[in-house]
């Protein structure tokens, strides 16, 4: 299972993307911008989460590819 946090701060598309905090993405958010979503065995569980937060939630292209939107 991976750790993940979405974003605090949207893009300028509205969207606030989840990351998989064990990654080395170049996108990650700085430490104060990140809202923890917990473990979870899938992007798709996280991205669940994150929309209970923030409906416009999407995943990172680089560490959470498969769960973001094209």
């Amino acid at each position: 299972m991976a750790e993940y946090c979405m974003n605090r701060r949207h893009q300028i598309n509205g969207d606030h993307e989840i990351h998989v905090l064990n990654a080395t993405c170049p996108l990650l958010p700085e430490t104060q911008n990140r809202l923890s979503l917990g473990k979870h065995s899938s992007c798709h569980e996280a991205l669940q989460v994150a929309k209970e937060h923030n409906s416009r939630a999407d995943g990172c292209a680089h560490c959470c590819d498969e769960c973001h939107k094209s």
